[in-house]
């Protein structure tokens, strides 16, 4: 089992750890080439942190995603951050797309 994430998330956001990225290819050399840009598709991960959820106009709003789920979310909408060498994205809930599985 994975050690716990000494990361936090507060709001509406969670931590997802990527999944390999398909459709690169790497040289011997070490040269990643993507794949083209008419192909990209929502980048996906497994949630490892969730936040508590937020707050309107005074009212608890509880987080949908949960800690284990693999999630579709958007390209263009986290924040990459490392810990411990491994590479994860913070994202508000707002930004993920849908939940495999």
């Amino acid at each position: 089992m994975a050690k716990k994430l000494s990361l936090t998330p507060l709001g509406d956001r969670i931590v997802v750890k990527p999944s390999e990225k398909e459709g690169e290819k790497r040289l011997p050399s070490g040269i990643i080439i993507p794949e083209t840009v008419d192909k990209e598709k929502p980048a996906q991960g497994e949630v490892v942190a969730v936040g508590p959820g937020k707050y309107e106009d005074g009212k608890h709003i509880p987080m949908q995603v949960k800690v284990g789920n693999t999630v579709l979310f958007s390209k263009y909408g986290y924040d990459e951050v490392k810990i411990e060498g491994q590479e994860y994205y913070i994202l508000s809930e707002s930004s993920v797309l849908g939940i495999l599985g």
